[in-house]
């Protein structure tokens, strides 16, 4: 990477190297990129708070009575967030929840065999639970490697996060009361689920979200406030070594 000025004052290469650590990307030079860049802004806010005299106890802290003091933004009154919350409707639910037996037959990602004798065992098993569902917890207990099979497979009220993906999403498939009708393949091994019941997402009242909205939405104008700011100190500045435009925009809010 060519050397980088600010206004006259350099970036260094062990500045980037050290700062390249904080930023997640596809490749290195992608990495490299992202941490040049957010150290240029950085020093453009410096910078223009020492010129305008903005006194604080350090470097960040002078940044941030920078951007509070040029970076206004509205607060969003109670119009604002309903108009969000009525475009917004299906977002503002309760999160589905589910209460859920399962039978694990355990094996280990990658290992064919493992994984083929597991599929086997369970499709044995949900065949005996096809003729027989009452059976479930008897053969939870004699069968399943989770520790659930002490309580007959019970897992509880499942919510969205708590388990694995492949789970989860079988989970909106099954009916209440119901087992699946064929084993779900985890990571884990493969699993025998049976919903008990299933309780479907509920809307929320405009008055228990309104005030995450409203962060929400000054969040989002401060972003995009402090975007058009720094494009401003970008050009009316002197920047060598780096095109801020190869960046996917991403340092600009950091």
């Amino acid at each position: 990477m060519s050397p980088i000025t600010v206004n006259g004052v350099s970036i260094s290469a062990d500045a980037i190297r050290d700062e390249t650590a904080h930023h997640r990307a596809a490749t290195p030079e992608q990495a490299e990129q992202a941490a040049a860049t957010a150290l240029v802004l950085r020093e453009l806010l410096r910078q223009e708070a020492l010129r305008l005299g903005i006194e604080a106890t350090d470097e960040d802290a002078a940044v941030d009575a920078l951007i509070a003091r040029e970076v206004q933004v509205p607060a969003a009154d109670e119009d604002t967030c309903r108009r969000f919350f009525e475009a917004n409707r299906d977002f503002f639910r309760t999160p589905a929840l589910y209460e859920v037996d399962h039978i694990l037959f355990a094996a280990a990602p990658g290992v064919t065999p493992d994984r083929e004798a597991a599929r086997s065992a369970a499709q044995s098993v949900l065949a005996e639970l096809q003729t027989a569902p009452d059976r479930f917890a008897e053969l939870a207990r004699s069968h399943s490697a989770c520790p659930s099979k002490e309580q007959g497979g019970n897992l509880g009220q499942i919510g969205p996060g708590q388990t694995v993906p492949e789970f989860e999403q079988a989970l909106e498939q099954i009916p209440a009361g119901s087992i699946g009708a064929e084993p779900v393949e985890t990571r884990f091994g493969f699993h025998l689920i049976r919903v008990n019941r299933a309780y479907p997402r509920r809307p929320l009242p405009f008055e228990s979200v309104q005030q995450k909205i409203g962060e929400y939405l000054e969040s989002s104008v401060r972003q995009t406030g402090v975007r058009q700011y720094l494009g401003i100190l970008i050009g009316r500045a002197t920047i060598t070594g780096i095109d801020l435009g190869a960046g996917d925009g991403s340092p600009l809010v950091q």
